[in-house]
């Protein structure tokens, strides 16, 4: 177990080593820090600390860093979420009230909360909640390709071929496609997401890799270009904090692209309270290394989520203020307008 002094120690070393990117070492946190104690007994705390896992030394002979876990504790356990000051809440109310249109809104949020932050902001754009799915179309085009096509009730057509894993004939890819749109027909596409679901699960065992791909790429259309998008800003402060991850930042850059990626994230997200965190090793893939901070704001009574992603090494505390205040702003703008 960590002592209430240890827990203190390993704030000190978060918040020195986001300040100044360098390893800390006892001797500094004992100049820096008044524990009132030597740098022996600081020694022992932070080697009970690294046993738990909540520091580690990046080189030998090195002061120490957070790791994942220790980033996690700081933030359930040691951050204090100040709230913003005065300039920075007027700054803002400013910069959005001068939005010409609801776009420009969320536009402007993402350069502002990426300017608040110095990390890549994102700024969900939800769905209008009357636009409905109206009817998907399969047609078996060759060999174990479909072309899936998905009609909103707006006008909107999206359609992708998809490989079927399997051989479907011209009039099993018209049942498919007529079950599909039994499943998904007049509802929201958030709505239809979740339908897919149980379609895919409900599907006959001759058709099961068929229907698992057509409903994968079904909700990839509705989660990007038949529903939700992302704005995003901010990309140049990753490139600047490069050093931050291991090698190179083009995969993460690459994976914030991958906007069904990101809104997957935000859903999950979601439900994780007014200010949720995802930090290193609790993401997936290129994204590992990474960490993100969101909050959700309403709109036309449905929910969007606001956001910065960057190093692990950055300021939660100020970041989730920030995220928090933008979306509150954001609803109330939004109700206004």
């Amino acid at each position: 177990m960590v002592s209430d002094r240890g827990l203190e120690v390993l704030r000190a070393i978060v918040q020195d080593y986001v300040a100044m990117r360098e390893p800390v070492g006892s001797k500094s946190i004992v100049e820096r820090h008044a524990f009132g104690v030597s740098a022996a007994t600081i020694r022992g705390d932070m080697a009970l600390l690294e046993e738990e896992e909540l520091i580690v030394a990046p080189h030998t002979s090195s002061g120490r860093v957070p790791t994942d876990k220790g980033y996690r504790v700081f933030v359930d356990r040691l951050q204090r979420m100040q709230p913003l000051t005065h300039a920075q809440r007027v700054g803002i109310t400013r910069f959005l009230d001068e939005a010409v249109d609801r776009a420009d809104v969320l536009d402007r949020t993402a350069r502002l909360l990426s300017q608040l932050t110095n990390q890549v902001a994102l700024v969900q754009v939800p769905i209008r909640r009357h636009t409905l799915v109206r009817r998907v179309e399969l047609v078996a085009v060759v060999e174990h390709k479909l072309l899936a096509v998905l009609i909103l009730d707006s006008g909107r057509v999206e359609q992708r071929v998809v490989d079927a894993q399997q051989r479907i004939e011209p009039d099993e890819a018209n049942a498919l496609g007529r079950a599909f749109t039994e499943q998904v027909a007049e509802h929201s596409p958030a709505e239809a997401v979740q339908r897919l679901a149980g379609a895919a699960a409900s599907a006959p065992m001759s058709l099961k890799a068929a229907t698992a791909a057509v409903a994968q790429a079904l909700t990839e259309m509705l989660q990007t270009g038949g529903g939700d998008r992302i704005v995003m800003a901010g990309a140049s402060h990753l490139v600047r904090e490069e050093r931050d991850f291991h090698g190179t930042v083009t995969p993460v850059l690459d994976a914030i692209e991958e906007q069904v990626t990101l809104l997957r994230l935000f859903d999950e997200m979601g439900a994780e309270g007014e200010v949720a965190t995802r930090i290193g090793r609790e993401l997936t893939g290129a994204l590992g290394e990474a960490s993100v901070v969101a909050s959700t704001y309403s709109t036309d009574g449905i929910e969007g989520h606001v956001g910065v992603l960057g190093p692990t090494r950055m300021d939660y505390a100020g970041n989730m203020a920030a995220v928090r205040a933008v979306a509150r702003y954001l609803t109330r703008l939004l109700s206004e307008d």
